[in-house]
């Protein structure tokens, strides 16, 4: 059962989130700034165009049409395509990659490092103002192995009080689980480096778990890094709309047994999570979309 269902949070009928968005920045909004999403067509870029569409130009830039939204069909790992694809946009949103937190490395290489690359270095190419870059929590899974979050992990909940355990946040070193993981912190540097030394402002949402069901309670691990579906378009639209040049930043629900802190993104970016999982699950497997 998921408490947040219960839960309602009132958010601005123009803006729909509260990302703290003022007078300068609706009058911005109206103009429609264009956005473009790598991977549109994938899992997240499914659920996320159609919550970006109610205030952005959209188009997709996959190696398959989106359906219903303007698409650009091409691969990231072609530089020209890519920066073909990135002319006259205003900000990107970077999902596509390999998405197995088992990818090989060869895929992970191609497919998220490289591919990466291409986003940075087309959107300095091409005066792009803003990436917003789909990180993961897997950049520092390697956490999952350690008490007391690992007791998290096993749906062990008895054994932990809950308010009662610290929180991993982004002072955390990097400790990846896989070469998935790794790859995701090495965009996290790409970011870095190209605001350091091409003024290019970037956000790095290190995603929990988005599912096709919107539903977690098939596993206490789902439980704990659930990003509601609604969750998603409110975090990707305050890291759209922000100020900020750079940050790092987890992007769960309000889950009761969470690993991952969620206060840096409350705090900088204005994410005010309306959905959060509890504790009751029924073990079984993720849907067939999701795995």
């Amino acid at each position: 059962m998921v408490a947040g269902r219960d839960r309602v949070v009132l958010l601005a009928k123009r803006t729909g989130s509260t990302c703290g968005i003022g007078p300068i920045e609706k009058e911005r909004m109206n103009q429609r700034r264009k956005v473009l999403v790598t991977g549109g067509a994938g899992l997240i870029g499914s659920i996320l165009l159609p919550r970006l569409e109610e205030h952005y130009e959209v188009t997709s830039f996959d190696l398959r049409p989106a359906p219903g939204v303007r698409s650009i069909v091409g691969d990231l790992t072609q530089m020209e395509a890519t920066e073909a694809a990135f002319a006259g946009q205003d900000a990107v949103v970077h999902l596509a990659a390999d998405r197995s937190a088992e990818a090989l490395w060869d895929s992970a290489l191609r497919n998220n490092v490289v591919a990466t690359y291409h986003v940075f270095e087309a959107a300095r190419r091409t005066g792009v103002k803003r990436v917003v870059f789909a990180s993961s929590q897997h950049a520092t899974g390697a956490f999952y192995r350690e008490e007391p979050w690992k007791h998290i992990v096993a749906g062990e909940f008895s054994r932990l009080q809950h308010g009662g355990y610290p929180l991993l946040d982004e002072s955390c070193p990097i400790r990846p689980d896989g070469y998935y993981g790794v790859s995701k912190a090495c965009g996290e540097a790409l970011g870095s480096y190209y605001l350091d030394y091409h003024n290019l402002s970037s956000i790095h949402l290190r995603i929990g778990w988005v599912l096709s069901e919107n539903d977690p309670t098939f596993s206490p691990f789902a439980l704990s890094l659930w990003l509601s579906q609604r969750d998603l378009g409110q975090i990707m639209r305050c890291s759209l709309e922000t100020p900020r040049r750079f940050g790092i930043y987890y992007a769960t629900s309000d889950n009761r047994w969470k690993i991952w802190d969620i206060r840096r993104a409350k705090a900088e970016l204005g994410y005010a999570p309306a959905d959060g999982a509890g504790e009751q699950f029924v073990l079984g497997l993720p849907p067939v979309r999701d795995r």
